[in-house]
């Protein structure tokens, strides 16, 4: 449960939230200022999506409608602002309305009918793993929090990569798959996740310049709860103020089978806190804060069969810890920008972000009593004895500064944007008596970059961008250093020959350094209790060796992309729309990092106990390929609205032609409702249905083929309430949605994982969020 120092916190920045409204309410009206002025077209760019706006669309995306999220302005692609629709680019745009549409529980759940986008999340972690086009862990996906790279990383049985961010705090997303956001940052040859919380704007509605948002929610399976509470002031209009904070919990939830699945039982709090200045015409300053506190139980207890040794020594094995995460990012920003003003439009962030997860072992699955420890009696030489203690730390600082110069002549528009970025990741984990703190080992990273992009737009017909960035990183620890370099480029062309059609085609490579655990994993992995396989170089024995290879070398990926965006106005009937974008591409990864184990051979048991690998090291792989076909189309017809999205993936190791356990099923996801009562009722329906991959390594356990269908009702009886209801899995189906690691049907190994990531089963929801506001 949280602890009483996340409860106080979260009440006094709720507390804090109310008496800051208040008095605004006594203040004499005045216009909410605009920080940004509409552009000339010269400056291609459109009133931000997240302002508050008079316009009915804007005032139902607020109610929870669905609209054109294609249309939502992003600046991931290309650090430009234009619309998702038309960036030359596989991006896509979640939006505050559709968020609060779906009643999300966990990230995954808005990420649904995004095309190629997919999670390794288990359910006994609230933590999140993404996986892009096939990519995943260590970096490849850039994950950014309000401009805050989130770069954690614990070793395990799962995702090697993670991030802790609860949904009620998200203001929007921006999602660019592939390389093609290269100049976004380093390391993301899948692709970038940007995530924007929620601000003044996201609460304030045209006129007021005051506003508070308060949310209420309950959920059955397992008694899923959710308070939150947002509000701001605009104090004049050179100062805006804005905070809130949320609490969620939630049971051991049932999977669609009917078996719960253990300590999935969770309680977060959060909080926020923003503060922006105008100091200057064009000039924005803006000063972040976000706290997270995380509060669970992560690991299994075994219910698989006992009958033979190695699944007795499985059983000895299964431990379950009682972990608390706390998530903080601090960030500064300074933005420039005037619409008179053609060579600076700036924007330099500041970030610095910890990820801090402290873990006791709490349960040990034992029939001999080693889970105490006492005289003569050492534990378990994996995860130690109960009541021992181990964590996992990650420090990550950062700069990112750009800047655009325009120029026009004649038709010609020319846009430059350059600009450097860095960050530093300081990895710490101890451990005191088991073996994490060898499977995630500590050291330090700084990689860094820098771009320049131009972008020429010809008429209204031709967009030609050409970019360039370089990247070098710098990794150490006690006993190894490693550095390299390189220039990855990018081009794109894409025509409008008839209003609404552009085909483009682009080229973009990306390059990721190897990470800490990469490069300077090393020792005996431990036994668990059971007689030792291999002696290792440090003395140890063990199940095998891990070894470091400060020889790695960093990824390249070679994306290649034909791309078609749709963009279509009063398509059958007046203000009608309908938006699209198609995608096929072949990613061809260079020196792709795997674990590779070496040759198998005879252990310390003696021939008659079989062969086993006795090495394993993080290796480049010569090349990995995954190629596919993503498409997202919508039609918004306002009574009533229909989108169909879906993903074919494929990935394999060239030369062997074995595919990548990382690559997602394919999916399709079509979505549709009806706007009624005036457009103050919104029912939508969502059917989203999977076929697993099953071109895996051997030893994999593919992922179950099934159907998930979601019903969101959404009412607006009053302008300042919304009264919604969901059910989530309406079906009931179990499902397991992604490649178990290293098991088998009957849950002889990894059966952490394989019990621990079966989804929920059927979920009733019903919530209400009321606004107060005034000038």
């Amino acid at each position: 449960m949280v602890g009483l120092g996340s409860r106080v916190c979260a009440l006094l920045l709720s507390v804090w939230v109310v008496a800051l409204a208040a008095p605004a309410a006594a203040q004499t009206a005045a216009p909410s200022p605009d920080s940004k002025k509409q552009k000339p077209v010269a400056r291609q760019q459109a009133a931000k999506p997240q302002a508050a706006a008079s316009n009915p669309r804007d005032a139902y995306a607020q109610a929870g409608v669905s609209t054109q999220s294609l249309d939502a302005i992003t600046v991931v692609a290309t650090k430009n602002e234009e619309r998702a629709i038309d960036a030359l680019a596989p991006a896509s745009a979640i939006t505050a309305g559709q968020i609060q549409q779906l009643q999300p529980n966990r990230l995954q759940d808005i990420f649904v009918a995004t095309p190629g986008v997919s999670f390794q999340d288990r359910g006994d972690d609230p933590s999140t793993a993404i996986n892009i086009r096939g990519l995943q862990d260590f970096g490849r996906v850039g994950v950014v929090v309000d401009g805050a790279r989130q770069n954690y990383q614990r070793s395990g049985h799962n995702a090697q990569g993670s991030f802790f961010l609860d949904p009620e705090l998200i203001g929007g997303v921006d999602i660019v798959r592939g390389p093609s956001a290269n100049i976004y940052g380093s390391g993301a040859i899948g692709g970038v996740v940007s995530f924007r919380t929620k601000d003044i704007d996201d609460v304030l509605r045209a006129g007021e310049r005051w506003g508070v948002d308060m949310t209420g929610s309950y959920g059955s399976n397992n008694a899923r709860g959710l308070g939150s509470i947002f509000g701001g002031v605009r104090v004049d209009p050179t100062v805006d103020v804005f905070g809130g904070a949320l609490y969620r919990t939630q049971g051991n939830y049932k999977d669609g089978a009917g078996t719960e699945i253990g300590n999935t039982g969770n309680d977060i709090a959060g909080g926020l806190l923003k503060l922006t200045v105008r100091p200057a015409e064009g000039h924005e300053v803006k000063i972040g804060g976000l706290f997270q506190d995380y509060n669970y139980d992560i690991g299994q207890f075994n219910r698989g069969p006992v009958l033979t040794a190695a699944q007795r020594a499985l059983y000895q094995g299964s431990s379950v810890y009682d972990s608390n995460v706390r998530n903080s990012t601090g960030t500064l920003s300074w933005k420039y920008s005037r619409p008179d003003d053609m060579l600076f439009d700036w924007n330099i962030s500041l970030y610095g972000n910890r990820t801090d997860n402290d873990q006791t072992k709490t349960y040990h699955n034992s029939t001999s009593g080693s889970a105490y420890c006492g005289a003569g009696n050492v534990g378990n030489n994996i995860s130690g004895c109960v009541g021992d203690q181990r964590g996992y730390r990650l420090d990550t600082i950062g700069i990112d500064a750009n800047n655009t110069t325009r120029f026009e002549a004649g038709d010609w528009r020319t846009a430059v944007t350059y600009g450097v970025d860095a960050f530093n990741d300081k990895v710490t984990t101890w451990d005191s008596r088991g073996n994490s703190n060898v499977t995630t080992p500590s050291g330090e990273r700084t990689v860094s970059g820098g771009f320049v992009q131009l972008k020429n737009n010809y008429a209204s017909w031709l967009e030609v961008i050409g970019a360039a960035r370089f990247d070098h990183y710098e990794l150490t620890s006690a006993n190894t250093t490693a550095s390299g370099s390189r220039l990855s480029p990018k081009i794109t062309i894409g025509v409008t020959p008839l209003a609404g059609i552009t085909p483009y085609l682009s080229y973009a490579e990306g390059y990721r350094a190897p990470s800490i655990t990469e490069t300077l994993i090393a020792g005996a992995h431990a036994t668990g209790g059971g007689p030792a396989l291999f002696t290792c170089a440090d003395g140890r024995g063990g199940l095998f060796c891990l070894i470091p290879n400060a020889g790695l070398r960093p990824e390249v990926g070679k994306n290649k992309e034909a791309g078609l965006n749709l963009k279509f106005n009063d398509v059958f009937i007046g203000g009608d729309s309908f938006r699209g974008k198609i995608n096929a591409f072949r990613n061809d990864i260079d020196n792709y990092i795997d674990l590779v184990a070496s040759t198998p051979q005879v252990s310390n048991l003696g021939p008659s106990f079989g062969l086993y690998s006795k090495y394993y090291q993080y290796q480049n792989i010569p090349r990995a390929r995954i190629d596919g076909v993503e498409v997202e189309t919508a039609y918004d017809a306002g009574l009533w609205f229909v989108g169909v999205s879906a993903s074919v993936l494929r990935g394999t190791n060239p030369d062997t032609g074995i595919g990548l356990a990382s690559v997602p099923s394919r999916k399709v996801v079509t979505s549709g409702g009806l706007r009624l009562l005036d457009r103050q009722l919104t029912i939508a329906a969502q059917w989203a249905s999977y076929a697993a991959n099953t071109n895996l390594p051997s030893g994999y356990l593919p992922a179950t083929s099934y159907d998930l269908v979601n019903l969101n009702v959404a009412y607006r009886p009053t302008p300042d309430m919304t009264l919604s209801f969901s059910v989530d899995n309406l079906l009931n189906n179990y499902y397991r949605p992604y490649a178990i690691p290293g098991s088998s049907s009957d849950g002889t190994s990894q059966n952490d994982v394989l019990f621990s990531s079966p989804g929920p089963g059927i979920v009733y929801k019903g919530g209400i969020k009321v606004h107060f506001g005034g000038a």
